[in-house]
């Protein structure tokens, strides 16, 4: 059994890495630390595991009786813990903050995107989990970058729900202003541009054109859709042949002929994918959930690599029938 440590566990994505470990068959949950709700029970943040959990959240850090910690905090605040505490020697690290996603002197984390690293992550101790919209992307791209096809700029439009700018409480996450809303924010400055480039530089170190990405904010609760311009002179049936190659042996991505829709991968660990072309452009749409394959659901995913177990453990998760 994994003994699993969790810090910074009242916001979202905490939330849905608790739920998912309640019911994974080789985890047990030691501890949740929140200093803000230390005291409480779990269910009183996460109303949705009520009757699922007794657990309360803790100020303490027994690390000492853990395999696993899991960072669910802000930015910045993994860097400073690390800075300030030791950790025991066996114990393995999954970073959900973009604390040490790129690559630096000095730095031990993995990137944790599986369908990259998988083999690293199978070896590793530290992973740093890749940003939701980084991921969506990613997988849109990663077999171009593979067969050195990343030859022209790249035009990204990606909308994700409000869930994607955390429990905090902000002026653009009221439900008056966000419904039947939509608007634009960050454009061409997005912080998980710097990830997604080191990714598709790692397949195809060639890759130098502009990537401009357009993030707009939807009026739905959770979920990305992503769509990608390329130019691109390869046909249909090819581009299908080496995405679906690429993707053989990952459980989570799946490529497919029919268009997508957001409400196919919501509660998910899936991503799917569809191809257009038009001309000699392509157009690759993907789709995810942001709070689980594009955070907690990978870091599950890291921890069953990091364990060696079957990377699907206690990810099975069903979409909505309608």
């Amino acid at each position: 059994m994994i003994r699993v440590g969790i810090i910074g566990g009242a916001g979202y994505t905490a939330g849905e890495l608790i739920r998912i470990l309640l019911n994974h068959p080789d985890s047990e949950i030691v501890f949740v630390n929140s200093s803000s709700n230390a005291g409480n029970r779990i269910s009183s943040v996460h109303e949705g595991l009520v009757g699922e959990t007794d657990m309360l959240f803790t100020d303490r850090l027994p690390l000492d009786e853990i395999d696993i910690l899991f960072f669910c905090t802000a930015h910045g605040d993994t860097r400073k813990f690390l800075e300030e505490h030791s950790l025991p020697e066996e114990l393995k690290v999954v970073d959900l903050s973009q604390d040490y996603r790129l690559k630096a002197d000095g730095n031990e984390f993995i990137y944790g995107l599986p369908e990259l690293n998988r083999r690293a992550i199978c070896q590793g101790r530290y992973v740093a989990n890749p940003g939701c919209f980084a991921t969506v992307i990613q997988l849109a791209l990663l077999p171009l970058a593979r067969n050195l096809m990343l030859n022209d700029n790249i035009y990204v439009n990606a909308i994700t729900g409000s869930t994607g700018a955390g429990v905090k409480p902000q002026p653009t996450t009221q439900f008056s202003w966000r419904t039947d809303n939509i608007s634009v924010y960050k454009p061409f400055t997005h912080q998980h541009l710097a990830e997604i480039k080191q990714s598709l530089q790692q397949l195809q170190s060639s890759f130098s054109k502009e990537l401009f990405f357009i993030p707009y904010r939807g009026d739905f609760a959770r979920g990305i859709f992503c769509s990608c311009v390329i130019r691109n002179g390869v046909s249909a049936d090819e581009l299908y042949r080496l995405y679906r190659s690429y993707y053989e042996e990952d459980s989570f991505v799946h490529v497919v002929d029919e268009p997508i829709d957001l409400k196919q991968v919501v509660n998910t660990n899936k991503c799917l994918i569809h191809l257009d072309k038009y001309q000699d452009h392509l157009l690759v749409t993907s789709c995810i959930d942001n709070l689980i394959k594009g955070a907690s659901g990978t870091a599950i995913h890291n921890m069953n690599l990091l364990f060696n177990l079957k990377e699907t453990t206690g990810l099975k998760l069903k979409p909505s029938a309608f």
